[in-house]
């Protein structure tokens, strides 16, 4: 689908949103739709939302492309090579942090999130040639209430209507992150931006040419009215909302998509 749709030895440097960049990208799309917690005030659900979500995530940015093993060794099974520039914008990679280790001869590694299939990889890489970073932002997808939420600094500080997957081609759920932002054409679907996640389609192998990646991306040329289930797995929010987010989500933040 070319659908758009603890590290205490890591420095931390606070990274903002990543400027979109110019591509042309067509995507199949979800919309989210915002709607109150069944049996829970918006209130409350938005306070235990925010007991789960971090203030802050470790990032790493790759300065060359870089071999993710199974475990911090060399010895382990090989689990890629992930590229230092994302494929549609040469944007950076940037993944999360997960865990941290130094390896019986002294190296230094990191446990990050993988992009690609399967979905929720995870894999261990040097941390050497890699630039750390922090990011307060996080977002949370809410398929069953068809809502968005965006936190920073662990705080709810935005919360959007959007829609869905169909129950053929559902939104694919698990922990997942941004990986590039898109600048779409005026003639392209899902404009006028799009954030590319590290998330694929369960069901669509392909589409459109492309890997059935997974996106946040607007409504341009692709319409849908906020709140149905009617995409192929991408989630489809308004024009102000993408525009918004590109402003502030960048590369490497963490995408949460719950039941």
């Amino acid at each position: 689908m070319r659908d758009v749709a603890g590290t205490a030895r890591l420095q931390r440097r606070r990274a903002g949103g990543i400027a979109a960049r110019s591509s042309p990208f067509r995507l199949a799309v979800v919309t989210l739709v915002l709607v109150g917690a069944a049996g829970m005030a918006v209130g409350e659900a938005r306070a235990e939302a925010s007991a789960s979500v971090p203030k802050t995530q470790e990032l790493v940015s790759l300065l060359r492309d870089h071999e993710a093993f199974s475990e911090p060794s060399r010895d382990s099974v090989r689990l890629g090579l992930v590229r230092a520039r994302r494929p549609l914008t040469g944007e950076r990679t940037a993944l999360p942090v997960l865990d941290e280790r130094t390896s019986a001869n002294g190296l230094e590694w990191v446990r990050v999130r993988l992009p690609g299939r399967p979905n929720g990889r995870k894999g261990w890489i040097r941390e050497r040639a890699t630039t750390p970073s922090t990011t307060p932002w996080h977002i949370v997808v809410d398929t069953s209430s068809r809502r968005v939420v965006v936190y920073e600094d662990g705080r709810s500080v935005r919360t959007m209507q959007a829609v869905v997957g169909t129950p053929a081609t559902p939104t694919p759920h698990g922990s997942f992150f941004v990986e590039e932002a898109i600048q779409l054409a005026a003639g392209d679907v899902g404009g006028p931006f799009a954030l590319a996640l590290s998330a694929r389609s369960n069901v669509l192998q392909e589409f459109d040419g492309g890997p059935g990646q997974t996106a946040l991306h607007g409504l341009a040329n692709i319409g849908g009215v906020l709140g149905s289930a009617a995409s192929h797995g991408c989630v489809r929010l308004d024009g102000a909302t993408m525009r918004w987010l590109v402003m502030r989500i960048g590369a490497g933040v963490p995408v949460t998509i719950t039941r």
